[in-house]
């Protein structure tokens, strides 16, 4: 089980919304065109209790994140029509998800240097086990919530 502190999240950072308790349900946004990906990821995080959404691509992944605000965003860089690296510049640049961590998860091992530097928090290799992608994402959750203990914004109960 992946344990949080009591506050974690992005909600209370630009959306004005209060912080995401731990008996509340994380919800992930998966950006992927790949189905078998997004059915693998998807049923993996609900059986940790946790919420999931998809987009098949870019454009439907700006528009979710956008309308969701969701806790993360799993994102694959290389889609048809609106790619990933236009999302993440995107969401990157955008008052409403700027704070949303975002997890790369892609083939393209070559992108890695360059994905942080366009903005994302983590980056995974395909084929990532779901397993894989749940632990980095309770990591940066812990880590968010450690950030904003620091700077007096949170609770450190766990």
């Amino acid at each position: 089980m992946c344990q949080l502190p009591t506050a974690v999240g992005n909600r209370s950072h630009t959306s004005g919304r209060r912080g995401l308790m731990a008996s509340e349900q994380l919800t992930i946004l998966i950006v992927d065109d790949d189905a078998d990906a997004r059915r693998i990821y998807s049923t993996y995080l609900r059986t940790k209790g946790w919420a999931s959404f998809t987009a098949v691509d870019g454009r439907g992944g700006i528009d979710k994140a956008t309308e969701l605000s969701p806790d993360a965003i799993v994102l694959d860089l290389a889609m048809p029509r609106v790619d990933g690296w236009t999302v993440l510049k995107h969401l990157r640049g955008s008052s409403w998800t700027v704070n949303i961590p975002i997890v790369v998860v892609s083939a393209l091992t070559s992108a890695r240097d360059e994905a942080f530097h366009v903005g994302c928090d983590a980056f995974l290799t395909k084929p990532c086990p779901p397993e894989v992608l749940w632990l980095q994402l309770c990591a940066l959750f812990r880590l968010r919530m450690a950030a904003r203990v620091g700077m007096g914004l949170g609770s450190p109960e766990a």
